[in-house]
């Protein structure tokens, strides 16, 4: 199998003064308006997929058919155009996550990323997330890559890593190194919250390819293509073609109108928390 899409990824990771921004997408309808305006990198978003096709706050609520439905067809609409796609914790363990990869690379998607949460996970930018061990993350990562190599495909396999929140820096970058070790090509630290964070990552996973994730109203602190850039990131989720920055609006209470956590409030983040604490859960008692 020839994966074309995943070739011309690589190419651009290969190139040592190109960054690629990568705007979020969700539908057929916003793939669509990216690929109009020129962006080359459409990033299929799982929160974006919760809120668009359930209505749902981005809580662990789509399924494997959700995802792989959508990113086959976002992918289909231009099969020059590379897409990454987030693939959530890959829904089980090593035998589902080598299933759900065969079939993101029949799909026709460039990229994809796995993440070491429990499998009732949630958004990066929430409170309160959950993680498995390292053991069972290297082996989520290792399968992913088994796979693609059972199949002859050079999808790019990127690993990400919600530990910072609850363990720390040292611990994250400890299991973005074990990932790379198992087969990950890029790392990507999600949910950091300081500037330094952001540059350390990189100079941390130094020669490993960084992807760097920035939404309105999240928690990462919002810089443009060119910041990134000198930061030597080498993916970038953003979504001004031009600047490859990301603009937010601020209401006269301060917070971010149309954010992240506000597109969650929408769609039902403190009634499904309410809900499972109701019925004797804990998934939410950190937080959410």
């Amino acid at each position: 199998m020839v994966n074309k899409a995943a070739a011309k990824l690589r190419a651009q990771l290969a190139d040592p003064d190109e960054i690629v921004v990568c705007p979020g997408v969700q539908d057929g309808l916003s793939a669509r308006v990216c690929l109009q305006q020129g962006f080359r990198n459409p990033y299929m978003t799982g929160a974006g997929i919760a809120i668009s096709l359930l209505g749902m706050p981005d809580l662990g609520l789509i399924t494997a058919d959700d995802m792989v439905r959508n990113a086959s067809m976002i992918a289909s609409l231009d099969r020059t155009v590379p897409v990454i796609t987030d693939a959530d914790t890959r829904f089980g363990g090593p035998a589902m996550v080598a299933r759900s990869v065969e079939r993101y690379i029949l799909a026709g998607v460039a990229g994809l990323h796995i993440e070491d949460q429990v499998s009732t996970k949630r958004c990066g930018h929430l409170l309160g997330k959950e993680l498995i061990d390292v053991a069972t993350y290297v082996a989520r990562i290792r399968a992913a890559d088994a796979a693609r190599r059972r199949l002859e495909d050079d999808i790019v396999l990127i690993a990400r890593t919600d530990a910072l929140q609850s363990l720390g820096f040292d611990e994250a970058v400890r299991r973005l190194k074990a990932a790379v070790a198992a087969g990950a090509d890029v790392a990507f630290l999600e949910g950091m919250t300081t500037k330094d964070d952001m540059q350390k990552t990189v100079e941390a996973m130094a020669p490993t390819p960084c992807l760097l994730n920035m939404v309105s109203g999240g928690v990462t602190p919002l810089i443009d293509a060119a910041e990134a850039r000198r930061m030597r990131y080498k993916i970038a989720a953003q979504e001004l073609k031009a600047t490859g920055a990301i603009r937010e609006r601020q209401g006269p209470d301060g917070k971010v109108i149309g954010g992240v956590r506000e597109c969650f409030e929408v769609c039902g983040l403190s009634e499904c928390a309410e809900f499972d604490k109701e019925m004797g859960g804990k998934a939410y008692a950190d937080g959410v």
